[in-house]
């Protein structure tokens, strides 16, 4: 659906800027785009353009931290055996893998366990930990999870296991009763919105301090920012401050392809081993390779191979994790047909919910987003799993879900997430009350005339300031792009379309000539197939577009990523 186009900012640029420009050695242009961003100061542009790991907030100011990590020294001083609790997407593998490749640096091996997703579901369950214990367990760490874990956390005391519970989702009325807990949601802090794998490195970084006091040996924990990088990426937490800090210097050493699993990984994502990647490579290319094996319930695979130091070992494993990624994005058309076709059916209300008895659980979520991108609606789509529903839910900015849900609550097994995604589990009697309800919220929020989704632009690009290869390498310096530090998109002047090809069933690649400045460059238009049919060409049509160099294949280019189009 076509969206409003709203400009950035719309305040009138300091009549120093160009001045801050020249001290930051930028052009005027950047420098614009930033003041309209909210950097209203030329230390706030420096900050932000030179994310250096010197910029890290002090360990003492997260919450938990010193007495999660004084915890871990002392188990590890006992001799305590450490189990290692995770989560199953790439938040969870990635945590796990940033937290065992640590400790086998200082010399120490652990266990760990990765819930089956279709047959334990998220987070920790008592009969895991039981499990663990048998194993010789008799310290529990959980990353990614156990911050809503009562019942676990208390067997595993009961068992006469230290707890520490290292997370990042929001807390309940009351914690789990672990000797120490860890995580950015508890009080003020640099960065409430840390990933889960960001909470378990500051953790290691703190337990790095008190190891090296007892055993003289300190490592360099720099080497396992590229797996923070690709959990905080994956888990679509805002990239500002201490997030963008750990990302832009992750995906440094992430180019580096020292990590031989990681190394591997790329490779089967189509990027040479010691290749640079940005965020939207990670998020598009190696993270859904990483989640698909969580999402097909063989989680250790994707942490099998992020840890793995034989490269043979690694290859085969990054295969098999390719292979998923097929099978996943099948099934994932196959329910988006299914869903679209459902939801188009229901476009009188507000809200959808959609169910189909044999749709994948592990994909349901994604197929909510696109659903959420097509009609702008808040959206749940539900599967039959066993004796129960379960359901993955995306809303829009102005539909806050998990209070929405939270009106619901008395329908569900369970639920949990935050305002713009959420799941829940339900008895199957009480799926058509759930639709009628969750749709009557919506609707006593947010109406129930059909909203515009609007696409915020950061000013009017022409293309020949768009094909200008020193503005393309300054806009680089904005990366990482992700939620919160969105890529620029800028106005196009009418365009005329010259050609259009419609390549891999479902995306555009146009030829458009610039009528202002007579240049013609091509434009990627993905999943937008339908959208824009073939008689567009020889038309003019108006652009919200991203402009970017594309280096693939060792060659240079302007590449034109297209956001939304307008007829004229």
């Amino acid at each position: 659906m076509s969206k409003e186009w709203i400009p950035r900012s719309e305040d009138p640029v300091p009549q120093g800027l160009s001045e801050w420009a020249t001290q930051l050695e930028i052009s005027e242009t950047i420098a614009s785009i930033l003041w309209h961003r909210g950097l209203r100061t030329r230390e706030d542009m420096q900050f932000y353009l030179s994310p250096f790991l010197k910029q890290l907030a002090p360990l003492c100011q997260w919450p938990g931290l010193d007495e999660s990590a004084d915890v871990l020294a002392r188990g590890l001083a006992e001799g305590r055996p450490l189990a290692v609790w995770g989560d199953y997407d790439v938040d969870g593998v990635t945590s796990t893998a940033v937290v065992k490749s640590f400790l086998r640096g200082h010399g120490v091996d652990t266990m760990h366990h990765l819930p089956n997703r279709m047959k334990e579901g998220y987070g920790m369950n008592v009969a895991g930990v039981e499990a663990l214990y048998e194993q010789g367990a008799r310290m529990l760490l959980s990353v990614d999870c156990g911050i809503s874990d009562h019942a676990p956390v208390a067997r595993a005391r009961e068992l006469g296991m230290l707890v520490v519970v290292s997370d990042h989702h929001l807390p309940g009325e009351t914690l789990p009763d672990a000797h120490a807990i860890c995580n950015p949601r508890l009080r003020e802090c640099p960065c409430p919105a840390l990933a889960g794998v960001g909470v378990a490195f500051f953790l290691m970084c703190a337990l790095n301090q008190r190891l090296a006091e007892r055993t003289g040996t300190r490592l360099d924990v720099r080497s396992l920012l590229d797996l923070v990088a690709l959990g905080t990426i994956a888990d679509v937490v805002e990239l500002a401050g201490q997030n963008r800090i750990l990302v832009k210097n992750g995906l440094l050493v992430m180019a580096e392809g020292r990590r031989t699993g990681m190394a591997a990984l790329k490779e089967v994502s189509g990027y040479a081993p010691g290749a640079a990647v940005g965020a939207g490579q990670v998020a598009f290319g190696l993270a859904p390779r990483i989640n698909a094996a969580g999402r097909m319930g063989r989680a250790d695979l994707a942490l099998d191979l992020l840890l793995s130091d034989d490269p043979e070992q690694a290859r085969r494993l990054a295969a098999t994790l390719d292979g998923m990624n097929e099978e996943r994005k099948n099934e994932e058309e196959r329910i988006q047909e299914a869903a679209m076709q459902q939801a188009s059916s229901q476009l009188s209300r507000n809200a959808l919910v959609l169910y189909g008895e044999d749709w994948h659980s592990g994909v349901i979520g994604i197929v909510a987003s696109r659903v959420v991108e097509r009609y702008y609606r808040p959206t749940v789509i539900l599967c039959r799993e066993g004796e129960v529903i379960k359901g993955s839910a995306r809303s829009v900015s102005e539909f806050h879900l998990h209070e929405g849900l939270t009106r619901c609550a008395d329908l569900f097994i369970g639920f949990g997430g935050h305002k713009l995604a959420a799941g829940m589990s339900l008895p199957p009697e009480n799926l058509d009350s759930f639709r009628s309800r969750f749709t009557q919220v919506v609707e006593q929020c947010i109406g129930s005339t059909p909203l515009t989704a609007h696409l915020r632009v950061d000013g009017d690009m022409g293309f020949e300031l768009a094909s200008d290869f020193t503005l393309l390498k300054e806009l680089e310096l904005m990366q990482p792009f992700g939620m919160g530090n969105s890529e620029p998109v800028f106005a196009s002047p009418p365009l005329l379309v010259k050609s259009r090809r419609v390549f891999a069933r479902k995306h555009l690649k146009l030829e458009l000539q610039d009528q202002a400045s007579g240049v013609t460059l091509h434009a990627k238009a993905w999943r937008m197939a339908e959208e824009m049919p073939p008689h567009i060409e020889g038309r003019k049509i108006r652009l919200a577009y991203s402009p970017r160099i594309d280096r693939y294949n060792g060659g240079a280019e302007v590449d034109l990523r297209i956001k939304d189009w307008k007829l004229l």
